[in-house]
């Protein structure tokens, strides 16, 4: 397990280095309870590797241009979001993955792979590099956006046609729900990053722009409107992500410039951060909050991926071994089970249950239970660390 770095020790090295593809990773997933990790490239490839044996069980090339982001829906469903203007969601069940080439492309990047079923695509602007971002609603909260939603609804934001606004659509109807318009006092820039959550009984939008500014919308279910409660400005240079720590009900964000900053979800309307913390390392982007709200990470330009602690946002690890620039970073879930396990669990049982399963159980579990982070870099190759 990758730890804080001092003289004393080595510096951490990778568990594993993934190399399969010739362009620069755009975006990383970990998939099917960790037992999977979805890879997406500048030049659209895709690729799904089984995190136990370390080997691609599917390969295609799933956009005619770069993978801006790749997420889950259920274990069978996969969602990628490509610069051709495309976002598409992907059947690919477990048992189907005989079916799919294993040829990776960087041993042939001209050949086209048999794809997944395609279930759904949606024509979204992608003139910038903002991807989306999707989070699960029940109907209730679903019927908050929209008469029409009977069923559970996966949410999708994306950068909308004019410069600033956020589109709302609903999967799996395909349907926009509304588009949040920029404020027109501030000079924003284009939508570098979005984050659309539901925290509590509310559903909130927030956004990160090419001016430095982060804003942050609440819906309204009485006017159907989404109403803006505050503009802020941590960083001097474009924002280039975000993400939700919900347990703390804070949301932490980076840039091009060395600030990391953490902003309230309970105090939305106030325009300063919580705190912001000068890292002297321009370039930090995918930032990630791993899902106990305890660490957060982010990739670097300089090839090093750093991680911090959520509360304290004091550095904690730098991991280095890239030798070009990250782009991409992913954590893997932490398992319910598994956080109960590892608090609870002293009498050996473990022991018992692990000497009953197979070689190739074992592996399984393995992969499904380290504290893996993975980062996707320029050269193509995306490195995996057990960490915290």
């Amino acid at each position: 397990m990758a730890l804080l770095q001092n003289s004393t020790l080595p510096p951490a090295q990778p568990a594993y280095v993934f190399r399969g593809h010739n362009a620069q990773i755009h975006s990383i997933c970990f998939v099917r309870h960790n037992t999977r990790l979805l890879t997406g490239d500048a030049e659209g490839w895709l690729i799904l590797w089984n995190l136990a044996s370390k080997r691609p069980v599917a390969v295609w090339r799933g956009h005619a241009a770069a993978i801006l982001a790749v997420s889950t829906w259920t274990d069978d469903k996969l969602i990628t979001h490509g610069r051709d203007s495309k976002l598409r969601v992907w059947q690919l069940r477990e048992s189907d993955e005989s079916t799919f080439s294993v040829v990776l492309p960087i041993e042939d990047p001209v050949t086209l792979r048999h794809e997944p079923w395609l279930l759904h695509t949606i024509s979204v602007n992608t003139l910038n590099f903002c991807s989306f971002s999707l989070c699960e609603a029940s109907p209730s909260e679903a019927a908050k956006l929209s008469s029409e939603a009977k069923e559970t609804t996966l949410l999708v934001a994306v950068p909308g046609d004019r410069e600033g606004d956020i589109d709302i659509y609903s999967l799996p109807s395909k349907m926009k729900l509304s588009t949040v318009c920029a404020p027109k006092t501030v000079k924003l820039g284009m939508a570098m990053c979005v984050k659309i959550s539901i925290q509590g009984p509310q559903v909130i939008l927030i956004a990160g722009y090419e001016s430095g500014h982060c804003c942050f919308w609440q819906f309204d279910k009485d006017s159907s409107k989404w109403i803006l409660l505050s503009t802020s400005k941590s960083h001097s240079q474009p924002v280039l992500s975000l993400d939700i720590a919900h347990s703390l009900k804070r949301y932490y964000t980076s840039a091009a410039d060395a600030t990391i900053a953490s902003h309230s979800l309970t105090e939305p309307t106030t325009s300063q951060p919580l705190k912001t913390i000068e890292t002297k390392h321009s370039g930090q982007q995918s930032l990630r909050v791993r899902s106990d709200d305890k660490i957060l990470a982010t990739a670097g330009w300089d090839g090093n991926v750093r991680v911090y602690s959520v509360k304290t946002m004091r550095e904690l690890a730098v991991l280095k071994w890239h030798k070009q620039g990250c782009y991409a970073l992913a954590f893997a879930d932490l398992l319910p089970e598994q956080v109960e396990d590892s608090e609870t669990n002293s009498t050996g049982s473990s022991e018992g249950t692990e000497a009953l399963q197979t070689v190739g159980q074992r592996r399984n579990t393995k992969a499904q239970t380290t504290h893996w982070i993975a980062a996707g870099s320029k050269d193509g190759k995306v490195s995996l660390w057990d960490i915290y």
